[in-house]
């Protein structure tokens, strides 16, 4: 895997925020994997605590129940951090729309108290997550940093302002930070619950159970779909970035574009399912078309994704075939 020999001083720690979560959790695991040492911190108000319970065995693992909108408990978080992966933050456009205050106080305000936690703790690198929402309504293909076009929705304006506030820090206090504008990240752990669920572990769940889903649109959107490895590499690649490549955020996906339309299809086939969708209005605040450009990441991090859309989604396929009884229940 891309991120198997990424090597840090002996006795590293580091600190995921959102460590219940879908990305959090596979963060925590590669990095125990690696022998490092990892602090958890999330509040389970969108992770779960199975996500946590699994390492708890191991001696390298500490877990604190917190809320990064508690600037004592994001002090607490950081003392003794070399490395901070910052995943803690409310997801979903159309939810944002609904909610406008609550995402500034969670996404801006709670990034900003972990920024200054870090700074005032001394910690080496400050990675977070940004996402592919910032491009808004530029229209062109593919997205590249620096030619943003105006915003959508709430969640898209709050990670753009935590990636002012990332340049900031790294310019007014030297924290280095690296913003990780995450396209349409998939893979293990991903909740197919819920509303705001995201599209490929709802329609494997909701084709497993034979039933029919919801495809908003006509199908004809398309995104750069991005395995979980990809993601995890990113992370650790900026903890290992020059400080030339610090103050920046860069796009982090495989580089692909896949249509909605093909990737039902192509579940259909995999789980051997003969279901037509339904289609629905348009989301609102949603962009019809994603696909990145990485170069900038693959110059400046040495990102260099390894898993495909395709090796993606048969893994996922195979979690979730395997999984889905214990997911059901939580």
């Amino acid at each position: 895997m891309g991120y198997e020999n990424i090597r840090f001083p002996e006795g590293s720690k580091f600190l995921v925020t959102g460590s219940a979560g879908f990305i959090g959790s596979n963060l925590v695991e590669a990095i125990l994997n690696l022998g490092y040492q990892v602090r958890g911190l999330d509040n389970f108000s969108t992770g779960k605590r199975e996500n946590v319970e699994q390492f708890i065995s191991n001696s390298n693992y500490e877990f604190i129940e917190g809320d990064i909108c508690e600037f004592s408990r994001c002090m607490e978080a950081c003392e003794g951090i070399d490395y901070v992966l910052h995943q803690a933050a409310w997801g979903s456009v159309p939810r944002s729309i609904e909610m406008p205050l609550l995402y500034e106080e969670i996404n801006i305000k709670g990034t900003l108290n972990m920024m200054e936690a870090a700074r005032q703790s001394g910690v080496k690198k400050f990675v977070y997550a940004s996402s592919s929402s910032v491009y808004g309504d530029e229209p062109n293909l593919p997205k590249k940093e620096g030619k943003e076009g105006n915003l959508l929705s709430p969640y898209a304006l709050t990670k753009r302002v935590d990636e002012e506030y990332g340049r900031l820090y790294t310019k007014l206090y030297n924290l280095e930070t690296y913003g990780l504008r995450y396209f349409n990240v998939f893979g293990r752990r991903q909740d197919p619950d819920g509303v705001y669920a995201a599209v490929i572990p709802k329609f494997i769940k909701q084709l497993l159970n034979g039933e029919s889903p919801m495809i908003n649109g006509d199908g004809q959107q398309s995104r750069d779909f991005t395995y979980i490895e990809n993601v995890i590499e990113a992370n650790l690649k900026a903890c290992n970035a020059k400080s030339e490549a610090a103050g920046h955020a860069y796009n982090i996906a495989y580089g692909g574009r896949e249509f909605l339309i093909d990737i039902y299809n192509q579940l259909l086939n995999a789980l051997g399912k003969d279901i037509q969708p339904l289609f629905g209005p348009t989301r609102k605040g949603d962009i019809k078309h994603s696909n990145a450009d990485i170069s900038k990441a693959q110059e400046m991090l040495g990102y260099e994704p390894e898993w495909s859309f395709e090796q993606g989604i048969e893994a996922a396929i195979e979690w979730y075939k395997n999984n889905l009884g214990s997911l059901s229940h939580s």
